[in-house]
């Protein structure tokens, strides 16, 4: 893994950087990681994980942040080259945390879009409006939205994204960012609640698998 984009500093997802963080110093200190690596994400963030990395980490490791290791700051509306393909980053307008989404050009017209842990912002709609793929979160079904209370925690239900999306003439959509009672039967079941209220590609993935855009 070489690029990683960190939404904002809540603790389920920013630790798990930590980690990634020292992984891969470490394997640069070993000679087993070639090449540079790079995390984009905006000043709170990067200076939250400069500063761990300082006092959690050893010399050996962190004197890899800044020079094969790259904390890349991005701001509102910045457009920078990811893996060969321009990305803006755009602030969500979260009244939690400041939180970033990005919008990936993949070509032919096609963007990538990431709008971040909350449902999507007035901010956002302009970049998801026709996305060929959409990252939305949906914390729970929506048929139990009175055991999980997604909308007090600022997060929506499978059917709120899927709804969401097909308003907006997103092409793929894909979930994240789960309750995680009932992983075995998750994709089954979130597909499930999804397809009727959108008629595009629904993707519920499990960790560690992947998808060909």
């Amino acid at each position: 893994m070489r690029h990683i984009f960190v939404t904002h500093k809540h603790v389920d997802h920013l630790l798990g950087i930590v980690w990634m963080v020292r992984m891969i110093c470490q394997f640069m200190d070993h000679g087993k990681y070639k090449g540079e690596a790079f995390i984009y994400s905006h000043k709170e963030v990067l200076d939250l994980l400069r500063d761990m990395a300082e006092k959690l980490l050893r010399a050996k490791e962190t004197h890899f942040i800044g020079n094969r290791l790259h904390f890349m700051e991005v701001h509102n509306g910045e457009t920078l080259n990811v893996i060969g393909h321009p990305t803006t980053f755009f602030d969500i307008g979260s009244t939690k945390a400041t939180q970033y989404g990005f919008s990936m050009e993949l070509g032919e017209g096609r963007r990538l879009v990431c709008c971040g842990d909350e449902p999507l912002s007035d901010v956002g709609r302009p970049y998801a409006q026709g996305a060929e793929w959409l990252l939305h979160e949906a914390f729970c079904l929506y048929s139990q939205a009175d055991v999980f209370d997604p909308y007090e925690k600022h997060h929506s239900t499978v059917k709120d994204a899927c709804e969401l999306a097909e308003g907006l003439e997103v092409k793929n959509l894909l979930l994240y960012h789960t309750e995680d009672h009932n992983l075995a039967r998750r994709k089954e079941l979130y597909t499930e609640e999804g397809v009727p209220y959108f008629s595009g590609g629904l993707f519920v993935p499990d960790d560690l698998e992947a998808l060909e855009l």
